[in-house]
């Protein structure tokens, strides 16, 4: 994988941080991209730079169509090209649905579906320039099934895997792979703050997320995995 080159957006902690990480250690180049906190940004740069990878940021909210569209062209000028896109930056939201101002709906939309969505589309052209193209979108168990108390964060995630769905069907024959992974509760600190009733004894590890999307990229055989679907210990297996 040495030498490839990587945008990850939602880097500033977490998921998108271990994955960051994982990815510098096998060399790649990486361009963070999005989020309105530089400083938890600068940090994951710092981190991947002691791996020895090369690494920049592009902040801004790329819910805002010329700052998403800004943010890839200064990726896309300091990266030299690109090889893997992924989709990880993504908003939650525990209430009930009477309780779910229709605005939490709007930003969920925004930031799970219609982010990823457009950063896939002006990416494109460039990824089919490569000989080893991914995008790897982090959905959710929720993307399977309704969870009470987040039918928002469900309605967004299921969009997210249908959008995963197509785009893949349009894109394979072209070389261009196209994976969902959907894991479980996991320990971030998202979830510690819509989900303070949660024990993190048990609980999926953002370092355990990046595993299974390092799998997917450095594993790049005949054998296609489309989605790896991720629950916790404990909790009764397929069922997610």
């Amino acid at each position: 994988m040495k030498g490839l080159k990587a945008i990850v957006t939602g880097a500033g902690s977490g998921i998108g941080r271990a994955i960051a990480l994982a990815l510098a250690k096998e060399g790649v180049d990486i361009a963070l991209v999005g989020g309105k906190r530089e400083e938890k940004l600068k940090e994951t740069k710092e981190l991947v730079e002691k791996e020895g990878a090369k690494c920049e940021y592009f902040a801004g909210d790329l819910r805002e169509d010329k700052t998403l569209e800004d943010c890839y062209k200064s990726a896309k000028a300091f990266l030299g090209g690109l090889d893997v896109l992924i989709n990880n930056a993504g908003l939650t939201h525990n209430s009930l649905l009477e309780n779910t101002e229709m605005k939490v709906f709007d930003d969920m939309m925004a930031v799970n579906v219609r982010v990823p969505y457009h950063l896939t589309k002006v990416a494109l052209a460039d990824l089919k320039n490569s000989k080893r193209a991914s995008i790897i979108n982090i959905a959710s168990v929720v993307a399977h099934s309704g969870y009470a108390w987040q039918s928002a964060y469900s309605a967004s995630k299921h969009a997210l895997l249908g959008f995963t769905k197509a785009l893949s069907a349009e894109v394979y024959k072209e070389g261009i792979r196209v994976h969902a992974v959907s894991p479980g509760g996991v320990f971030t600190d998202m979830v510690k703050i819509s989900r303070p009733d949660l024990n993190p004894d048990g609980m999926i590890m953002p370092e355990d997320v990046s595993s299974a999307v390092m799998f997917l990229l450095k594993n790049r055989t005949n054998a296609v995995i489309d989605e790896i679907l991720i629950h916790r210990d404990g909790k009764q297996p397929f069922m997610v």
